[in-house]
């Protein structure tokens, strides 16, 4: 199960809040140590025991990435040092930097490598169309929204979305959350000025607060070490969710956002929970038991942006049964826009990290550049390390996608598709807010599976900043947000985010497009969702 429960890092967060002594390392890990280590290893699946390459990568493309220019340099936790650095903050008190750091290095692992495994041998099935990655949550976590409220219900529409897309695809779906760590926000300026006022920009509650003061802005490590203790507080739910009947298939009526219950997604979803809870009935009547643990369990990752390299290097261990590295802050990190330089620091650290990665690839992307960057990440091309997440606009999409599919393939390398359509439909209200118009999301998703249909690939998934909560940041969806309605609910600590009801609408769309892509290739369950044209 990818959500075992982790009470040692449990306790050491209740330390760290407490000011108590750290509990001792879970087992399973190593000591970090300060050596060197060949970045090959950590996509060699002759490391890695029980991972195997699909059998449909065999039948395609060579599976075999073209050789690097010349032999990578010895990698270490600390090599990223040696590289530029972007997206970093200025932290005035270097010893008290270095204190919270040596402290974060002697906490348990938030996650565990074998977690970590288990989801790049999902993540390899969605890269040969054998299941669908549903990967969603908050534009970035804050210290002032924590609460067990926040997280269930956004923990629950995914898994209303899962169960959509499940039915809907006939695919296994691949849960992913940007939770349990997301805080960290790449800025466009260092500094941001309000009324002649200069102040570093802010960059996530993990490293200054958002209030427009030189304290707030100020930033400040210990902050590191609450987002640790929030980071495993959070996980350690999400786990008691996932394995503790909350998840359980027999559930999916109840899975019921109460502001839903009279709105036109939440009929939708009762339809088909319906549908659901009559196929269990049968299951059961048949003699067939549903208290199997895939029916009463689910499986459940986290993952964030890979941006504070002090902190993700402190939660850096060698696992010991494999001797590879593995970044035990999340169970997938993914590198950013703008810190995905092929020689700079964050793709450093990444390529000697054993978890699955993540990255986010805009218009700007050049094909022979992306070509470049995985096989630096990936040298030994092992299906489910690298997933490319594509955010660039529906129109971008259309002309740019199709030139980076046929580069990567081209080149042998084997990578999973999403899409992230918000970040590319950002615009700016008449009031002054952020949002992001439903329609261009769903213009975006549209794109990007007419391009794999075009191109005969696999459009792996979809990555969404989104929440359970009753908000009115992003404008449109069938309970229509106006531009009036944006100062109603509009509570996002960074960027617009889909509320509950415009997430499950998206979810009953891909899943209408998924089922149609079944029937084409002739893997049909001729099951049809309640209408809605696509």
């Amino acid at each position: 199960m990818a959500l075992a429960t982790n009470s040692a890092a449990a306790a050491a967060a209740a330390a760290a809040l407490s000011g108590g002594a750290a509990q001792p390392r879970r087992a399973g890990f190593l000591p970090l140590k300060r050596r060197t280590i060949s970045a090959v290893h950590a996509a060699d699946p002759s490391r890695n025991s029980g991972a195997s390459v699909p059998a449909a990568a065999k039948t395609s493309s060579p599976t075999v990435a073209p050789e690097a220019p010349a032999a990578p340099a010895t990698w270490a936790v600390d090599s990223w040092k040696s590289r530029k650095a972007l997206q970093l903050p200025e932290y005035p008190n270097k010893e008290e930097l270095d204190t919270v750091l040596q402290t974060i290095e002697t906490f348990p692992p938030i996650v565990f490598a074998g977690e970590a495994r288990h989801l790049e041998e999902r993540l390899a099935e969605a890269a040969m169309g054998r299941a669908f990655v549903l990967q969603g949550g908050d534009c970035a976590e804050s210290f002032k929204e924590f609460n067990a409220n926040n997280i269930r219900d956004t923990f629950r529409v995914l898994l209303q979305m899962g169960a959509v897309l499940m039915f809907g695809g006939q695919v296994p779906v691949v849960k992913v959350g940007r939770m349990a760590g997301q805080f960290a926000k790449p800025r466009s300026g260092n500094f941001e000025e309000k009324d002649g006022v200069k102040l570093p920009s802010y960059r996530g509650d993990n490293i200054n607060g958002d209030a427009f003061d030189m304290k707030s802005r100020t930033p400040d490590p210990e902050r590191m070490i609450r987002a640790y203790a929030q980071s495993v507080a959070t996980l350690n739910l999400l786990r008691a969710f996932a394995t503790g009947g909350y998840a359980a298939m027999q559930r999916v009526i109840q899975w019921n956002l109460d502001f839903m219950d009279h709105n036109e997604q939440g009929d939708r979803y009762r339809e088909l929970a319906h549908r659901v809870d009559e196929a269990l009935g049968f299951m059961t009547a048949a003699g067939l038991g549903i208290d199997h643990p895939i029916m009463t369990t689910t499986d459940f990752w986290t993952s964030h942006e890979c941006l504070l390299l002090p902190y993700e290097q402190a939660l850096t261990r060698e696992d010991s049964t494999s001797g590879l590295f593995y970044d035990c802050s999340a169970h997938m990190l993914w590198v950013g826009e703008r810190t995905r330089q092929l020689d700079g620091a964050h793709v450093e650290f990444l390529r000697g990290i054993a978890n699955p990665l993540g990255i986010k690839v805009s218009d700007k992307m050049d094909p022979a550049e992306l070509v470049k960057l995985i096989d630096i990440l990936n040298p030994s091309n092992k299906p489910g390390r690298i997933t490319i997440i594509t955010r660039m606009g529906a129109e971008n999409m259309r002309v740019k996608l199709p030139h980076l599919i046929r580069a990567v393939r081209n080149s042998g390398q084997i990578v999973t598709w999403i899409t992230d359509p918000m970040h590319g439909n950002t615009i700016k209200a008449p009031c002054g807010l952020k949002t992001r118009p439903f329609d261009s999301i769903m213009n975006e998703v549209r794109a990007f599976f007419d391009v794999h249909d075009q191109e005969g690939s696999h459009p792996g998934g979809i990555h969404l900043e989104m929440t359970g909560q009753n908000v009115t940041e992003c404008i449109g969806g069938s309970r229509t947000v106006t531009f009036d309605d944006l100062g109603d609910r509009y509570h996002t600590h960074c960027d617009p985010r889909l509320n509950a009801s415009q997430s499950l609408e998206l979810a009953f769309i891909i899943a209408e497009r998924l089922r149609k892509r079944r029937m084409q290739s002739g893997l049909t369950n001729n099951l049809p969702l309640p209408p809605l044209d696509f």
